[in-house]
């Protein structure tokens, strides 16, 4: 049976509204981040991302909130840009100063601020847009998290840092090479990232049971397939591009 709320009740959403103080706090205290589990979810988002969210359905239950108390993942995720961002500066950059402005810049504004931009605009679209009004005025209203919109955008870009970070770096002086396969490869890089982050975005808002039509977050998949071949046939290299666009 659905919950029900009496008269004079806060609702649900409300009450969690101190959950990202305290979230914030267990930022400094590794004794309490679960360290296991969050490489357990990195690797199945690669690999079977419908289990992660399967996993996040049994949080709601045991915890009665969507989005993580747990920020090792978010944590993690910042080490690990440190590091696949200092490899590249490693091969590429020019001096120290330019190395470490170029670590801050994608940490703070590519990673995390960029991040909360897309998180804020997912939440406000979901909640305002996407969301089944409740038929029975005894039934909770759910909402979604901003700090769950924010869960999503992590998932989903984690996959992105392994192809673009990762796997990229290993094959980067193929991909900046002159010539069509280096285009071909580079643009095939990019359009299985982006089309991937955008599925597991969609798998986010899809395990909510109160959100309807969230099919609209696959929408970008079918421009990302519209528009590869064409930069594909324009000779465009976006490895190259970014690339240039931080060490040139």
């Amino acid at each position: 049976m659905l919950p029900t709320v009496s008269k004079g009740r806060t609702p649900s959403h409300v009450r969690s509204s101190p959950l990202l103080p305290q979230y914030l706090r267990r930022i400094v205290k590794w004794q309490q981040m679960d360290i296991e589990y969050t490489f357990w979810q990195m690797l199945h988002l690669c690999t079977s991302p419908k289990v992660v969210y399967q996993h996040t359905k049994y949080h709601k239950q045991t915890k009665n909130q969507w989005a993580r108390d747990d920020p090792a993942f978010i944590v993690i995720c910042c080490l690990l840009l440190i590091v696949a961002t200092s490899a590249y500066c490693a091969a590429y950059s020019e001096n120290v100063a330019h190395a470490v402005f170029t670590i801050f810049s994608v940490l703070v504004f590519h990673f995390l601020l960029f991040g909360v931009i897309l998180a804020t605009c997912c939440w406000f679209l979901t909640n305002n847009y996407l969301r089944e009004e409740a038929t029975n005025s005894h039934v909770v209203e759910q909402h979604v998290e901003w700090l769950y919109a924010f869960d999503v955008h992590c998932n989903s870009f984690f996959p992105v840092f392994m192809v673009l970070y990762v796997i990229q770096y290993f094959v980067s002086p193929l991909l900046l090479a002159h010539g069509s396969i280096p285009v071909l490869l580079s643009n095939l890089f990019f359009m299985v990232a982006i089309s991937y982050y955008h599925y597991l975005n969609f798998l986010g808002y899809d395990v909510l049971p109160f959100l309807d039509k969230t099919t609209f977050f696959l929408y970008p998949i079918g421009l990302v397939i519209i528009f590869s071949p064409l930069l594909i046939l324009g000779g465009f290299n976006p490895t190259r591009y970014f690339m240039n666009l931080y060490f040139r």
